[in-house]
This record gives C-alpha cells, structure tokens and sequence, in this order.
C-alpha cells in the first residue's frame, strides 16, 4: 500500500515537472531582443501571442524592425494573419532543416488553423538550397522572398524561435479579415434646409411703342380782361342838373311862290347857349342814378322840346 502511494506520488511530480517545461511565453523570450520590438509588440496587440502560448510545440519566424515596416498602416486584422503566417505548428530549428527529405517541406501554420485562409495561404514552402534555406508562400507563383538568417531561441522540441529577412504575405491575404460586424443604425440626418432661391432677373420689356401725340387745342381766345370794379365813392351831395347841350334851332322852310316866307316866329323855348365843355360829373353815390343816365334823359328832353318848335312853325 505504502509502494503504490509513493508511486502515484512520483508519477504526479514526474507530469507536472513535465508540464513546466513545455510552458513558455514568447513575450518574454523576445524581450531582450530589442531589433524584434515591433514584431513582439504586435504579437501582443493582435493576440496572437496568446495563441502562441498555448501551445506545446511551436516555432516562430521573427522579423526585425526595418522589415516590419512593409505592413505598418494596415488594419490590425490583416496584420494578425501575415503573423499567423509566421508561426508553424511544430518544431523546426536550424539542425532539422538540414534533415530535411528531398531538400523540402510545406509547412502548417497557425493561420491555416485559424479557418480564414483560403487555398494554399495557411502554408509555408521552405526549401534548401547549397547557399542557405529560402522560405515563401506556397500559394502558387508566390515565390520565395524569406531567407531564414539565424536561430535566436530554442527550447527543444517546444518552441524555436528563427530570424527570417523579411515578411511572408500571401497574395490576397489582406481579403482574408473576418467581416467587421455591421455598424449600428445611423439615425436619420435631418435635412438642412434648402437656401433660399434666389429670385430671377427680371425679364426686360420690350419699350412701349411712341404713344402719338394729342392733337394741340386750338388756341382759345383771349379773354379781354375784365373792367376793374369802380371803387364806390364816398357819398355827396347832389349836384345840380347838368346844362343842356344847345340843340340847333329849326331852320325855316324856303319861301316858294306859293307860299310865301313868313316872318320869322319867335322860338317858344329861348336857346340855350352853347356850353364849350359840359361839366365833369362827380361820380354818382351809392344808391343814386349814375350821372350818365341824367345826361342822356337831359338829352332826350331837348331833342323832343326842339322837335315840338319845329311842329309848331310849321303848322303856322
């Protein structure tokens, strides 16, 4: 009973003593490599250093610095599985290379079991020649562009770690990413009001045809200007009659034989002198017959006292 305890015993010790030699962390291993910072970094940044510690038998492909700026700028995605490229799942260092049949191998590696590679991506061709081994894409018409340069860790039969000059990208493998989930639902943009249009030219009119000419109004008469009113004199008092213009006296008819002249017969009006002038009349007051109006009665009363003389002597 005592035996088979100590048994059991050692063979636990024995597995977990095992298990702590295959546990390694390729972080750590290229830390003290600072030509391999890049490279290291990114291992960390796209999670495939994780990957890589996980496992039991692995061998990395590193690149330095200057030779990692051929894939700087593209999506993390893309440069997760050019590095994928870059680390097969099994054991190669620089002694088993050498050993290899026919001078060649295809090489599994750890993007080909992440299920995105597409054809012959997911593998490398590594192939000796008499001046060194040139690795490459097995895609075909790749080529091979890698030369492997030096080993810088290995834990045997665990992990390998190997310098290589340059990156090995497969053709199309930046198609290659895992579709991004879609964006969410991008809220309707409100649409910006539309500017003000601007109000046409206005159109120009044709000119107005010449409108003919009214006919010019005859010239009206002019109107003779109007009396100005007699200013209406101050009262008076009533002037005398005026004289009476002499009146010529009646001629006598000439004695005929028949009727033989007659002495002269004495007028029964005596005559009235003539006047040279007759006397300016003052004007008229206000409510008074005008002076005119006297003069023409005056007037009137001669002619018809000089016409009854006349009647008289010729009816004697």
């Amino acid at each position: 009973m005592a035996a088979s305890t100590s048994t059991l015993l050692l063979l636990t010790a024995f597995l977990l003593c095992g298990s702590c030699s295959t546990a390694f962390n390729i972080t750590d291993i290229l830390n003290p490599y600072p030509e391999f910072s890049t490279f290291n970094n990114y291992l960390t940044l796209t999670g495939d250093a994780e990957e890589i510690n996980r496992r039991q038998t692995i061998t990395v492909f590193a690149v330095n610095n200057a030779a990692m700026s051929s894939i700087m700028g593209q999506p993390l995605d893309v440069i997760k599985n050019v590095l994928g490229v870059h680390v097969v799942l099994d054991y190669y260092d620089l002694q088993k290379f050498q050993t290899l049949s026919n001078g060649t191998a295809l090489l599994v590696t750890m993007f080909q079991a992440s299920g995105l590679a597409n054809g012959q991506m997911g593998f490398v061709n590594a192939t000796v020649f008499p001046w060194g081994i040139v690795l490459g894409s097995a895609v075909p018409g790749a080529g091979l562009n890698s030369n492997l340069v030096q080993s810088v860790f290995a834990e045997p039969y665990n992990i390998s770690v190997l310098q290589v000059s340059s990156l090995i990208v497969p053709p199309g493998i930046a198609g290659t990413a895992p579709p991004l989930p879609p964006p969410p639902p991008m809220p309707a943009p409100i649409p910006a009001a539309a500017p003000p249009k601007s109000a046409p030219p206005p159109k120009k009119t044709p000119p107005a045809a010449p409108t003919p000419s009214a006919p010019k109004p005859a010239h009206a008469p002019k109107r003779a200007p109007s009396t100005a009113p007699t200013p209406a004199a101050t009262p008076s008092a009533p002037s005398p009659h005026p004289k009476e213009s002499p009146t010529a006296a009646p001629t006598a008819p000439e004695p005929t034989p028949s009727n033989p002249a007659s002495p002269p017969f004495p007028s029964a009006f005596p005559p009235i002198s003539p006047s040279s002038e007759s006397p300016v009349e003052p004007p008229a007051a206000a409510g008074t017959p005008s002076s005119g109006l006297r003069v023409a009665v005056g007037e009137g009363l001669a002619i018809a006292a000089a016409a009854m003389g006349a009647a008289f002597l010729v009816a004697f």
